[in-house]
């Protein structure tokens, strides 16, 4: 009786965003997306079947309180708002991962920051390295899948990043890349960008989950065992994420975003995963004629001297450390057709629709028949509720046609039964406040040991700011 071979299992991968079914489909159930199946090859589901099956050489659970501490060794990126974002700086071996929309400036900060630890952190003078600095120089490895050697070597010079320790690599192969990080000896490695980078030991496209996927876990093996800094560029999809999927941000140790638009020279770097500190901080920076740099006196922004005009107020808010004023703008007009418009920029538009639906039940102010416009200014995102009340006293002071005293700011979380609820680091804002100009502050509570500069008005609910106004 002849044995009957087993048939030859195949295994089809969403090339959107990962998912695995054992027969070709036509729409993933997963994402939604069409014609994204690929079949896998048998060395591919091999590779992803390793280990599943090994029983030898298990390694035994230790006690916690027997684990021997591991001390980082960070050093500077010689951007000063790049070390806040990251947590003190640089650390050995970590794996970054940058994104951001096209032409924000990831490719830029960057090189910025290679042309400096290249130079030992003089990116502003190119002669100012010396015998002393060049201890804390190091040797750095930039690779381009999308630009010529040339084409990055005139961005250096504008950028005063020339340096015999900066190296470029204009290669898409990952053997190619790793044997250069294996060889030569570099301490910084950045991959600009993930997504042209591609694996011959993989049939799909470079950009596919597959070849994302496996160029990111071999990085991160390289990274670990060699003690290499390294830096990846990834793009980003329609809506915003990373392109690629989802494993891509959970293997890296640091995902980092950039918000702010083209036309604008503020850029914000914003922390969303870091292993090796907080991710509440964000950087700070601004284009200049030689690249993108740190922003002095990073703080002062996004708020400038303003007049007395209807629909502005301002709130000082709290980023990780650092606090910062920011001018909140609201603009309201009648619509006598049609669903009135809610639109808003830097401001949590359900938080916003909230407030609205707040101030039509408790204060009687109906702008069911109303557009309302708000705008944050500078371009920064709030994300904490301790500008709700600066934004309920520009809808007033826009909707009343009063303008608000300018020396005046509003601090205070709204509650959706009226009233105002404190906030965490008053007297840090209220110092900020003072560094301003600013003589009062209407908040909802006053600090027993406050002796500051500015006046602080208690407002306990929503009802009292129409009385105050």
């Amino acid at each position: 009786m002849s044995k009957i071979k087993a048939k030859n299992q195949s295994l089809y991968e969403c090339q959107y965003c990962g998912w695995q079914s054992s027969k070709w489909l036509g729409k993933c159930p997963n994402c939604n997306e069409w014609e994204g199946f690929v079949e896998l090859k048998k060395e591919q589901i091999g590779y992803l079947q390793q280990g599943v099956n090994k029983t030898s050489g298990i390694k035994k659970a230790l006690p916690i309180t027997q684990i021997q501490e591991e001390v980082l060794e960070k050093f500077s990126s010689t951007q000063s708002e790049l070390d806040i974002v990251l947590g003190g700086g640089i650390v050995r071996g970590g794996l970054y991962l940058i994104g951001g929309s096209p032409g924000v400036g990831k490719s830029t900060l960057l090189l910025k920051v290679a042309g400096g630890l290249a130079m030992g952190g003089f990116t502003n003078n190119k002669s100012n390295v010396d015998k002393k600095d060049s201890i804390n120089c190091k040797k750095v490895l930039y690779v381009s899948g999308e630009e010529s050697l040339s084409q990055i070597h005139n961005r250096a010079k504008r950028c005063n990043c020339l340096s015999d320790n900066l190296y470029l690599l204009s290669e898409i192969n990952i053997l190619e890349i790793k044997e250069n990080l294996l060889n030569c000896g570099f301490e910084v490695c950045i991959i600009d960008s993930i997504q042209t980078i591609f694996s011959p030991n993989l049939s799909a496209a470079p950009g596919s989950v597959s070849q994302v996927r496996e160029i990111t876990f071999e990085l991160m093996r390289i990274a670990k065992s060699f003690n290499i800094a390294i830096f990846i560029i990834g793009h980003i999809t329609k809506d915003g994420q990373i392109a690629g999927p989802r494993v891509l941000e959970h293997m890296v140790d640091c995902v980092l975003y950039f918000e702010g638009e083209r036309s604008n020279e503020l850029k914000i770097l914003r922390g969303f995963k870091n292993r090796f500190g907080t991710t509440s901080e964000i950087g700070i920076f601004e284009m200049k004629e030689h690249g993108l740099v740190s922003a002095n006196e990073a703080t002062k922004k996004f708020f400038s001297s303003k007049r007395d005009m209807p629909g502005s107020a301002a709130v000082a808010i709290m980023e990780g450390s650092r606090c910062i004023v920011v001018e909140i703008q609201v603009l309201t007009c009648e619509n006598e057709y049609g669903v009135p418009k809610r639109l808003s920029n830097g401001f949590d538009s359900n938080r916003l629709n909230m407030l609205l639906a707040l101030l039509e039940k408790k204060l009687g102010i109906h702008l069911h028949r109303h557009d309302v416009f708000v705008n944050v200014a500078g371009g920064i995102k709030i994300s904490e509720p301790s500008a709700d009340l600066a934004l309920i006293a520009s809808i007033l002071s826009s909707y009343k046609n009063r303008p608000l005293k300018s020396s005046t700011a509003f601090i205070g979380e709204v509650s959706l039964i009226g009233d105002i609820r404190e906030v965490g680091g008053l007297e840090m804002r209220l110092k900020e406040l003072a560094n301003f100009g600013f003589s009062n502050a209407i908040v909802p509570n006053i600090p027993k040991s406050y002796k500051g500069q500015v006046k602080c008005t208690q407002v306990l609910e929503v009802s009292k700011i129409i009385d105050w106004m």
